[in-house]
């Protein structure tokens, strides 16, 4: 795709599931992607994934909950590799539990990790994109934000929250030529989702169940949305943006 190859690209999350995806997709596209993650060694492992097979990729350590960790993390990296010129809020997480059943810990670490994290991300990349007048995100947000989902009422808050702020900021750095999208993914088979599963004792059912609901019969795999933040960040998209994609097998569809 157009405008990808020797950019660099900050992916958080990107030690497994659709991070990791989205990371080897990027890196087999010729971005550098640089992957933000608490978990160092599998992060390391993906980037060193994408060197094996040609491609440039770099990894560090970062808690995305911390406003100056993520400060740190954005500023060494643009002094020892170069501009961010792609951002891929991907990290997210969560437990199934009713929300009369839940506490404010809960609450605090959800909201902490699927709304703040990339809210910090954003102000500490896209200020550098915007005074550099150029480039894109992509965030990864969840059709529980657009929909609704049992069990996850505070990451859907979060979910919605992200989508509603992908498209204001989207209008306010229009003008600096730099474009924010959002994808919102299904159900999707990844090690987050078997933590889910785990976590409920009707969990395998409800996966079964979501897998017969889908249209396409199926759970998503991690390597269905890669192609599409490849597309959002590239410059066959230089025009699209404040927009949010559900890629879902058919799960949720919207006009």
């Amino acid at each position: 795709m157009r405008g990808l190859r020797d950019r660099i690209a900050v992916v958080t999350g990107g030690a497994s599931g659709i991070g990791r995806a989205i990371a080897l997709r990027l890196a087999e596209e010729g971005v550098q992607p640089v992957i933000f993650d608490l978990n160092d060694e599998g992060a390391e492992a993906v980037a060193e994934e994408a060197r094996a097979a040609g491609g440039m990729a770099a990894s560090r350590r970062c808690d995305i909950t911390d406003y100056a960790a993520v400060q740190a993390a954005v500023q060494a990296t643009e002094d020892q590799i170069g501009p961010i010129d792609f951002l891929v809020n991907n990290a997210g997480w969560d437990l199934p539990k009713n929300f009369l059943d839940t506490t404010p810990d809960f609450w605090a670490r959800v909201v902490a990790i699927n709304l703040m994290g990339p809210i910090h991300m954003h102000h500490a990349v896209v200020a550098r994109m915007a005074a550099r007048g150029a480039r894109r995100v992509v965030n990864i947000a969840s059709d529980a934000g657009r929909v609704g989902s049992s069990g996850e009422a505070v990451y859907s808050a979060c979910k919605g929250g992200i989508i509603a702020f992908t498209k204001t900021l989207a209008r306010e750095v229009a003008r600096s030529n730099v474009t924010l999208n959002t994808i919102c993914p299904g159900p999707t088979d990844t090690p987050l989702f078997d933590a889910f599963k785990a976590a409920s004792a009707d969990g395998a059912k409800i996966a079964e169940g979501l897998a017969r609901a889908i249209p396409m019969r199926r759970l998503a795999r991690p390597d269905d949305y890669p192609g599409l933040v490849a597309f959002l960040l590239s410059d066959d998209a230089a025009y699209i943006t404040g927009q949010t994609v559900s890629v879902s097998g058919g799960l949720t569809m919207h006009g």
